[in-house]
């Protein structure tokens, strides 16, 4: 039987120890897995937090704000996916970065979990390797946002990536940051068709391992928040999606 998990030894150097150390909360109700997880991450240079159960991680990430979540659905007193949620409604923790750690690999479950503002989603067993690489590209990716940049802007639709803040015609927009992203790429090219791979290279990240139709829920959901008639993400039959263009 394959166990959920196994002792990996990142080959990447811990990071600088003048340096201040990425804080990543780990809420999930298996203790040897935590132990796991605990240990690598600390030997990769993380500050680790471990919650079992889903209340006091929701009170942790609140108390706290850590850089990255690793959070698993199936939870006690409070499951995985209404932590999401919490999570996702406040002002404080909605930016967070959230990896779903969970052993159910239905593609219904995964659909549910990026709806609810998941960035990623792995599933058990998993090689803790790889989990170490996925999180550090989502810190890639916090780090990209964070970085001066301009601002973009088409039909009334406006992004500010140095305040990271998206409006359209003066409404602002409560985005996730998998949204925001999918959203910046389609405003960047306008009339411009992106196929469903691309779109979820750009929004969860290259060489994530997750469904095409995916990306039709977050569609879903940033079209509804844009509001408008005729829909301002148009799409290509047999191809993905694009901004329209005029």
């Amino acid at each position: 039987m394959r166990s959920i998990a196994e002792i990996e030894y990142p080959e990447t150097k811990p990071l600088a120890t003048n340096m201040a150390k990425p804080r990543i909360l780990i809420i999930e109700d298996e203790k040897a897995l935590t132990e796991v997880l605990s240990y690598n991450f600390q030997r990769d240079g993380y500050e680790v937090t471990v919650c079992h159960e889903g209340r006091d991680g929701l009170r942790k990430a609140q108390n706290q704000i850590p850089d990255v979540i690793i959070l698993d659905l199936m939870l006690p007193v409070m499951d995985g996916l209404e932590v999401c949620r919490e999570l996702r409604a406040g002002e404080r923790t909605r930016d967070i970065p959230i990896l779903m750690l969970t052993a159910k690999a239905e593609e219904t479950d995964q659909i549910i979990g990026f709806s609810l503002g998941a960035d990623d989603y792995v599933t058990k067993p998993f090689s803790v390797k790889v989990l170490l690489q996925r999180v550090r590209a989502l810190q890639r990716r916090v780090e990209a946002r964070d970085r001066p940049g301009e601002v973009i802007e088409h039909l009334g639709i406006r992004i500010d990536r140095v305040r990271y803040k998206a409006t359209v015609e003066g409404r602002e927009l409560e985005l996730t940051p998998t949204e925001f992203r999918l959203l910046e790429c389609l405003l960047r090219q306008p009339g411009r068709a992106f196929t469903r791979s691309q779109l979820m290279d750009v929004a969860i990240g290259e060489g994530a391992v997750v469904l095409e139709r995916t990306i039709d829920v977050h569609i879903k959901t940033l079209r509804r928040k844009l509001g408008g008639d005729p829909d301002y993400i148009e799409t290509v039959r047999g191809v993905g999606y694009r901004l329209r263009e005029v």
